[in-house]
C-alpha cells in the first residue's frame, strides 16, 4: 500500500499564502524548491484540486526547456509533466485536463473512494502539493498518511490558512530537519487514522500497570 503525502509550506504564523492567494508573499527560498524536488523523486503521482492543477498546467510546462531557469526548478518541472495528475474538481470536464499527460478527474463527492483506491495500487508515494481544501477534507477522513510542513522564517498577518480543520486526535511528529542553507524547518507528521492507532497502542504497552 502506498502512502499519499501532503507537503505545504507555511509562515510563523500558519498561513500557506498572503492576502488575495499571494504565494509570493510567503518565506521562499531554495530549500523550498530543493524539498519539493525530493519529494517529486520519491512519488509517481499528483493529487491536487483545480486552482493548484490550473496554475500548475500553466507554469510548470515551459520551465523544463528554460536555460534560464536552475536545474533544480527544470527537473521539478519534468517530474511534473511525467507525473499521472489525479484532479478533484466538481467544475472541470474531462476536456479541461488535457495537454498536460496521463490525468485523471475525480468529483469531490468520490475523492475518498478514488484515493483508497489509488493507495492500494502498487506504484511510488502519492503527493499533493497546494490544494488546501482538498487535502484538508482527506487529512480530517484519515486518508493522508504524512503531511510535511516546512515551516518558513516570515509573519504575514493575513492570507489563507493552512488548516480549515479541528482534529480529533493531535499527529505523531515523525522526523524534524533544518533545511540545508535556510532558516526555515521541517517538520514530518504521521497522519493517517492507522497510523495513529499504531502509536497508541505503542503507548498504552509501554505504560506501567
Amino acid at each position: 500500500m502506498r502512502k499519499l503525502v501532503v507537503t505545504i509550506l507555511t509562515s510563523l504564523d500558519g498561513y500557506v499564502a498572503g492576502p488575495g492567494g499571494d504565494f509570493m508573499a510567503m518565506p521562499l527560498d531554495e530549500s523550498f524548491s530543493a524539498y519539493n524536488l525530493e519529494r517529486l523523486r520519491a512519488a509517481d503521482t499528483l493529487l491536487l484540486g483545480r486552482t493548484t492543477f490550473l496554475g500548475f498546467r500553466s507554469y510548470w510546462p515551459p520551465v523544463a526547456d528554460d536555460p534560464e531557469q536552475p536545474e533544480t526548478e527544470r527537473e521539478i518541472s519534468r517530474r511534473n509533466t511525467a507525473a499521472r495528475k489525479v484532479v478533484v474538481s466538481d467544475s472541470l470536464s474531462a476536456d479541461d485536463l488535457a495537454g498536460w499527460g496521463e490525468s485523471e478527474l475525480v468529483r469531490r463527492a468520490a475523492a475518498h473512494d478514488a484515493v483508497r483506491r489509488l493507495k492500494a495500487q502498487d506504484g511510488a508515494d502519492i503527493l499533493v502539493f497546494g490544494s488546501v481544501p482538498v487535502w484538508n477534507d482527506l487529512l480530517a477522513a484519515g486518508l493522508v498518511d504524512e503531511l510535511h510542513v516546512m515551516v518558513g522564517n516570515g509573519v504575514l498577518g493575513d492570507g489563507a490558512p493552512a488548516f480549515t480543520v479541528r482534529l480529533p486526535e493531535r499527529l505523531p511528529l515523525q522526523e524534524t530537519r533544518r533545511l540545508e542553507g535556510s532558516d526555515n524547518v521541517l517538520l514530518v507528521y504521521a497522519a493517517s487514522a492507522r497510523d495513529q492507532r499504531r502509536r497508541r497502542s505503542a503507548t498504552s504497552t509501554h505504560q506501567p500497570g
